[in-house]
C-alpha cells in the first residue's frame, strides 16, 4: 500500500464515454480491489473518506503483494453514544426523529444513500461501510432514559431510515428487539423500514403493538429478479423472502407497506407493476416508491458497480438519471429529491399511481397513536403521593 494525495484516490485510466451531450463529471477510475477479496460485497472499491488528508491506493509493486491481502471480513466495533434518538428538520419526510442501532450496513446495497456517513468515522463509504460496522448495545437503556426525560414529547420514531436495523448482526445482538421492548412498555409509536426477513422474528412484539396502533413496518423490494437483487444488494434477504415476510406481517395484523425503492431507470423501473402486484397478493395495503439518489460518494460507487455488472446499460441509465435530476447526477432539493423531475419521473409516478389504484393500494393509510405513551420511571425518581 502506498500513500498518495487525495488527487490520486483513483489511479488514472480511461473511463467509458459519457452519455451523448453530457459533460463528464467523473475522474478516470479503476476498480483496485480484487474480486475475490470483496466477494459477497456490493461496492467495488474502498476509497478513503472525503475528510481524510491522505489516501491509500493499492497497486502491484511487481512482487505480487496484492495476492497476499486477506478478503474483507465483517468486524463489529462498539458505538458508545450518549444519546440514541437522532433529530431532523427535513420538510419532505414524515418524521422528525429516528434511531439507528448500527452504523454501517452489511447488506451492502451499492446505491445506499447512507454510505457517505462512514466518512465521518474516518472510513470509506465503499467496502468499509459494509464490512466495518459499529453496534450500539446500550441503545435500549439510552432510549428508556431519553423517554423518561421531563421535557420529552412523544412522536413517532422511525427506525431503519439510515442503516438497516435487521441486518445480519442483529440476529445475535438483538439490539433492535431490546428497543422494541422499551417502546412497547412505554406505549411509544414506531415505524420500521427494512430489507430483511429477520423482522418476522419480532412479530410477537409488533403484533401486540399493532393492536394498540403503535407499530407499522415497511419492506423495501427493489427487484423480483434474484440475480439482480443478489448483485445489487448482496447480503439482504432474497426477494421471495421479503414477500413472505410481508405476508407473515400482514397476516399477524401488522400494518405493512411495500417500498419500491430505489427505482433505477433502465434497470428495475420495468418491475414496478410486478412488485406491487406481488405485494398486494401478499396482503399489503400500502405502497410507496423512491427514485435513485446519488449523493456524494454514492455516485462514483454506483457508477463503478454499473460499469462492472451492466456496462451495456451504463450510458442509458445515466442519461435518464440526469433527465430526472435537472441535468445533474443528483439534486438534493427538498420536495423533489425523492421523486425527481421531468417527463421520465412523471411517467414513473403515473405508472405507480395507476398500478396502486388497480390493486386497491393506499386507499387507507394506517395511523399511529400517541394515546398510550407513559414515561418510564427514572432511576432514583421520587414517587408521587397523588
Amino acid at each position: 500500500m502506498s500513500r498518495a494525495s487525495s488527487a490520486l484516490k483513483r489511479p488514472p485510466v480511461t473511463a467509458p464515454s459519457e452519455p451523448v451531450g453530457a459533460p463528464s463529471p467523473f475522474p478516470a477510475i479503476e476498480v483496485a480491489i480484487d474480486k475475490q477479496r470483496r466477494r459477497g460485497r456490493g461496492a467495488q472499491s474502498n476509497d478513503s473518506g472525503r475528510f481524510e488528508a491522505e489516501a491509500r491506493v493499492a497497486f502491484d509493486d511487481g512482487w505480487q503483494s496484492l495476492d497476499e491481502l486477506p478478503p474483507f471480513k465483517t468486524t463489529v466495533g462498539l458505538d458508545t453514544a450518549r444519546k440514541v434518538i437522532t433529530r431532523n428538520e427535513s420538510p419532505d419526510i414524515g418524521f422528525d426523529r429516528s434511531i439507528n442501532p448500527y452504523r454501517g450496513c452489511e447488506h451492502g446495497c451499492v446505491y445506499c444513500f447512507a454510505r457517505p456517513t462512514h466518512a465521518y468515522l474516518g472510513l470509506s463509504p465503499g467496502l468499509d461501510f459494509e464490512s466495518r460496522l459499529f453496534a450500539k448495545p446500550d441503545a435500549p437503556a439510552l432510549l428508556e432514559k431519553e423517554l423518561a426525560a421531563a421535557e420529552y414529547e412523544p412522536k413517532m420514531i422511525a427506525i431503519g431510515t439510515n442503516t438497516d436495523p435487521y441486518q445480519p448482526i442483529e440476529r445475535d445482538r438483538k439490539i433492535m428487539r431490546g428497543i422494541l421492548e422499551v417502546l412497547e412498555k412505554t406505549g411509544h409509536p414506531v415505524g420500521i423500514v427494512t430489507k430483511s426477513a429477520l423482522v418476522t422474528r419480532d412479530i410477537d412484539i409488533l403484533a401486540r403493538m399493532a393492536k394498540r396502533q403503535l407499530a407499522k413496518v415497511a419492506l423495501s423490494v427493489t427487484s423480483l429478479d434474484p440475480k439482480l437483487a443478489r448483485t445489487m444488494e448482496p447480503r439482504a434477504s432474497a426477494p421471495a423472502k421479503r414477500l413472505e415476510a410481508l405476508k407473515r406481517l400482514a397476516d399477524a395484523g401488522i400494518p405493512t407497506t411495500v417500498m419500491v425503492a430505489p427505482v433505477i431507470p433502465a434497470l428495475n423501473d420495468m418491475e414496478i407493476e410486478r412488485i406491487l402486484d406481488a405485494a398486494a397478493h401478499a396482503g399489503v395495503k400500502e405502497a410507496s416508491y423512491v427514485m435513485l439518489r446519488l449523493p456524494l460518494e454514492v455516485r462514483d460507487l454506483f457508477r463503478e458497480w454499473l460499469m462492472a455488472n451492466y456496462p451495456d446499460r451504463y450510458r442509458h441509465v445515466f442519461t435518464l438519471i440526469r433527465e430526472m435530476r435537472g441535468g445533474r447526477d443528483y439534486d438534493s432539493q427538498w420536495g423533489t429529491r425523492m421523486k425527481g423531475t421531468g417527463p421520465m419521473a412523471w411517467m414513473i409516478g403515473r405508472r405507480f399511481e395507476v398500478a396502486c389504484a388497480r390493486l386497491g393500494l393506499n386507499k387507507r393509510r394506517s395511523k399511529l397513536t400517541l394515546d398510550h405513551f407513559a414515561k418510564p420511571e427514572r432511576a432514583g425518581q421520587q414517587l408521587s403521593l397523588f
